[in-house]
């Protein structure tokens, strides 16, 4: 075990209490100033941003313990490769998974989604058969579906929400059918914060002997995710968006899936033998991983994950859910600001328009008072369409932001307001 103190995590809680100003100490950007402003971070829906344990970890693996992993003999790549399975232990525990060979580690969650896809689609699925959606998703989680449904001869059904944003589980259940073999779902919506009923999808879709992939990109980040408690089938998630590094995501497959299903791409590692005739492939994980991995990245994912786990997500979800309920008060008071996303138990997220103002002028003028938020279609056009919109503003918080960021936020906004209205 790697015992230097600069990987070691102190809990961030002073009695017990969530002790949000010792969480900022952590994250080294937040000290910085935007446009003479401090910088106010409300984007993390997007990407988190990282902490020192992180940081200091992926500098370490490069100034002292890189090598390719794997294959090598010699003192430097055994190290690395201990630190790289390490760090795929840390993630199968995250998750509750129920072993190793379960977690596959890819370039962030669109890859996984995409090899599912690939590998699983196109092994198992045959013209006629349908994937379900829902109007939330992500792009990841639409186009290989439709490519997919275009080169196969699928059906490729949408679950609808309501104008508020929540997840219709009844007319969902109306869709699945016995030609229903994959559902698709997001845990969490990127733009709207709605928090689906994943446990009772995955329990509809197995009713009709569907499987079931969670994209939990969102999920992962504020809610506790157990995929043995969930019994979903696959699971997907970027390590960005977790408080780690980019370049480096996780799909969580069935070991019986995943044996089953061909490899994704080719080349070294993923192989067993090798000859200009034929060739065998490797088990799990090694199969779905080829060539040289995201080895810094990994384990500065692993690090990423100690840290969140120290802290836990339910004290993180319950600070979230105090900022959260404080931005939509204050927000709710600025004239001519309409919400989108208001489901029950929804998580972190804000979107709204301004009837006088378009999202991007919005969000550039915040942005000189030091505020970064997102502005436009947040990779889910189609659901900007059901809700009539071509973009909201959006203000994602994260486990680092405070009651102040809000207000300043809305000071912001206050901007807006006296610029186009004078």
């Amino acid at each position: 075990m790697n015992m230097d103190p600069r990987n070691m995590v102190t809990p961030p809680l002073a009695n017990g209490a969530y002790d949000v100003e010792r969480i900022r100490r952590d994250f080294p950007i937040l000290a910085r100033r935007v446009h003479g402003k401090p910088l106010v971070y409300l984007d993390n829906a997007a990407s988190a941003q990282k902490p020192r344990a992180v940081i200091d970890r992926v500098t370490q693996v490069y100034e002292q313990e890189y090598a390719n992993v794997h294959r090598g003999v010699h003192y430097l790549s055994e190290r690395a490769t201990i630190l790289y399975e390490e760090a795929r232990e840390k993630v199968r525990a995250f998750l509750n998974a129920a072993s190793h060979k379960e977690i596959i580690f890819t370039r962030n969650a669109t890859e996984a989604i995409n090899l599912v896809a690939a590998s699983y689609g196109r092994r198992f699925l045959q013209p006629g058969d349908e994937i379900v959606i829902s109007e939330l998703e992500h792009h990841a989680n639409i186009v290989p579906w439709q490519m997919l449904r275009d080169e196969l001869g699928l059906i490729l059904r949408i679950a609808p929400i309501s104008d508020h944003g929540e997840f219709l589980l009844e007319a969902f259940t109306s869709l699945l059918g016995p030609r229903t073999k994959l559902v698709a779902i997001s845990h969490m919506s990127n733009a709207l914060g709605t928090v689906l009923p994943v446990r009772d999808i995955v329990l509809a879709a197995h009713h009709v002997g569907a499987k079931v992939l969670l994209d939990a990109c969102q999920a992962v980040t504020h809610l506790p995710v157990d995929v043995r408690a969930l019994d979903c089938d696959f699971l997907v998630f970027s390590g960005h968006k977790l408080y780690g590094p980019s370049g480096i995501g996780v799909l969580y497959g069935r070991e019986q899936l995943l044996a089953a299903m061909p490899p994704y791409m080719t080349g070294g590692e993923m192989i067993k033998r090798v000859t200009f005739e034929t060739t065998t492939f490797a088990g799990l994980p090694n199969r779905f991983e080829a060539g040289t991995p995201a080895i810094a990245q990994a384990i500065g994912l692993g690090a990423a994950i100690d840290y969140v786990s120290e802290i836990g997500l339910e004290a993180i979800a319950a600070h979230e859910r105090d900022i959260l309920n404080y931005a939509t008060q204050r927000l709710a008071a600025i004239p001519g600001l309409r919400f989108f996303g208001t489901a029950p138990g929804k998580a972190s997220v804000v979107s709204f328009t301004l009837d006088y103002a378009h999202p991007h002028d919005i969000a550039t003028i915040v942005d000189r008072a030091g505020v970064a938020v997102r502005a436009g279609h947040h990779c889910a056009q189609p659901l900007m369409d059901r809700l009539g919109v071509h973009a909201t503003t959006r203000a994602s918080i994260g486990m680092y932001n405070t009651r102040a960021d809000i207000d300043a936020l809305v000071e912001g906004l206050s901007q807006v307001t006296e610029l186009f209205t004078g």
